[in-house]
């Protein structure tokens, strides 16, 4: 099983076909993103980026000039494109403030453990502008339209029993092509990662349900995967002047 950022490395030459896969889901995702963002937003940090697409799609539809891709996986990123090769987990040597922080398709599950994932949140906090919006969206654990009435069942009835942060730690496998490769992820549950966030100093403005298969906004969370638009629970502080 590969470290996530070599399991991308792995897959990067069929990353659009992966992506391609899902595009109802992706594209109904950026949509909500793009609706949601306030206009007049000047700046937006995406992290984990991939190639770069959604991320410079979202910010062109909203008029957004400056824009910071942060993609640890090299063979990921787009020739003639400028990204920041470091992990979501090394966000503390980024400096500014941005508008918009995107953090999308559950890159938020392959950071490990849940510490750092809650680190990652802090500093999204710390990045993001007073009047910002942070997007995240995550894969939902008690997705029964896409996991199964009864391995969602067995999932709830396991956490209800014996909770534990590591109970939606999962295998992620790719096989397309001939290109074949494991790592690992975490699927989550809404309250999981409302704690998460409530930890690292971010409320819940709103919350999507979105089919993984069709991209349609559902009603109940049973139904598909959770995109989350936060902000800081704080106002930001102000810089000190010199």
């Amino acid at each position: 099983m590969l470290d996530p950022v070599a399991a991308y490395d792995r897959i990067a030459p069929v990353f659009a076909g992966i992506a391609e896969q899902r595009r109802s889901y992706l594209d109904r995702i950026d949509q909500l993103v793009i609706s949601a963002i306030s206009d007049g937003s000047r700046s937006m940090l995406d992290v984990g980026s991939g190639d770069g697409v959604r991320a410079r799609r979202i910010a062109q539809a909203k008029g957004i000039s400056e824009l910071v891709l942060v993609e640890p996986s090299v063979a990921m990123q787009s020739p003639n494109t400028e990204f920041r090769a470091i992990r979501a987990e090394e966000l503390r040597s980024v400096e500014g403030e941005f508008d918009v922080v995107t953090c999308l398709w559950n890159v938020l599950g392959h950071i490990f453990p849940a510490a750092s994932r809650m680190e990652v949140l802090r500093q999204f906090a710390r990045l993001v502008s007073s009047e910002g919006r942070i997007f995240i969206d995550v894969q939902h654990r008690y997705n029964a339209r896409h996991y199964g009435a009864i391995p969602t069942a067995l999932r709830f009835l396991h956490d209800h029993l014996h909770w534990n942060e590591t109970n939606g730690d999962v295998v992620v496998a790719w096989a397309i092509e001939q290109v074949r490769c494991t790592t690992r992820g975490h699927v989550f549950t809404h309250r999981e990662f409302r704690s998460l966030a409530n930890a690292a100093g971010l409320k819940i403005e709103e919350r999507f349900v979105v089919d993984y298969a069709t991209g349609d906004c559902r009603r109940w969370s049973i139904e598909g995967h959770l995109l989350y638009v936060l902000r800081p629970t704080a106002p930001r502080k102000a810089q000190p002047t010199s």
